[in-house]
């Protein structure tokens, strides 16, 4: 009798930690979804509030309305549709561009041998570690004295936004590319050499049909973070129609800081919808890409 009862008290012992580890873990996990969660709820509150002000906010706003939701749709002074298709046409044209340049380099790097071959993957590697915005006052002056020679590719033109856009993503989708191809076996190249196929053909029938995963992580990358990106099309574009949805935010909040806050947040959770989409639709593919893409660099 004895032993069972010892054995009964080490049973309710192990069941009364792991009842206790449990807990603990899903209070941590409450606390990190309500740390998570709150500030898209505040601004959903903040969208619904006629008044426009920070100051007396609450969670469920009274004479809750769509009234900001109309003032941005509706305004002649804030064009929040053309930003938003300034944003979408500069994000999928930067996309697009990118993953076709990132994608035959990699192959270049990841199946050729060649003189130099180590060198630029690090030194690609090396550039991308500095943060963008050492080189914003050069950015700005190679762009302005570009606009002389070429005015298609000067300042306030969506052109030279996508030029910088594209030389700031290559470097570590280039390596995240090139990981991902690396875990593609060479028996396809060889076989497909001996058949009599050559290097453009191995490429685009064969390689390029195995990089779907690794593609749509690189495009949705690359469209999130121009889509969001602030400062350099802050810098570049000067004119209203010609800015995109979060310069166009920011300007039209700080007219009148105070009394545009609803307005604001009716315009951020709106914008916020492509990217919201894109995500819950391919979210899959983003995980699958980027874990199969980090097996070998």
């Amino acid at each position: 009798m004895s032993s069972l009862s010892s054995v009964q008290r080490v049973q309710n012992s192990a069941r009364l930690r792991r009842n206790f580890d449990v807990a603990i873990r899903l209070l941590i996990a409450a606390i990190l979804i309500a740390f998570s969660v709150f500030p898209i709820l505040w601004m959903v509150s903040a969208s619904f509030n006629p008044t426009g002000s920070l100051a007396t906010q609450t969670l469920i706003p009274p004479n809750a309305g769509l009234d900001n939701y109309q003032k941005l749709l509706t305004s002649r002074e804030f064009p929040f549709w053309t930003w938003m298709w300034n944003s979408i046409k500069i994000s999928s044209l930067t996309s697009v561009l990118s993953l076709t340049i990132t994608t035959i380099a990699a192959y270049a790097f990841s199946r050729f041998r060649f003189r130099g071959r180590i060198t630029m993957l690090k030194g690609i590697m090396l550039i991308n570690v500095f943060p963008a915005l050492l080189a914003l006052v050069a950015t700005f002056l190679m762009i302005s004295q570009l606009g002389d020679v070429l005015p298609a590719f000067g300042l306030n033109t969506h052109a030279s936004l996508i030029l910088i856009y594209l030389g700031g993503a290559m470097g570590i989708n280039i390596w995240l590319m090139k990981g991902y191809m690396d875990t593609i076996p060479r028996d396809i190249d060889e076989s497909a050499m001996i058949e009599g196929a050559s290097d453009w053909q191995i490429f685009s029938r064969l390689i390029l049909p195995l990089l779907r995963p690794i593609l749509i992580v690189i495009a949705i990358i690359n469209y999130i973070g121009t889509y969001g990106e602030f400062i350099l099309a802050r810098v570049l574009l000067k004119s209203t129609d010609q800015y995109t949805l979060m310069v166009g935010l920011q300007i039209f909040a700080g007219a009148q800081f105070q009394q545009r806050w609803g307005v604001f947040a009716a315009g951020a959770l709106l914008g916020a919808l492509p990217i919201m989409i894109i995500y819950l639709l391919l979210q899959d593919q983003i995980i699958g890409g980027l874990t199969q893409g980090a097996v070998k660099g």
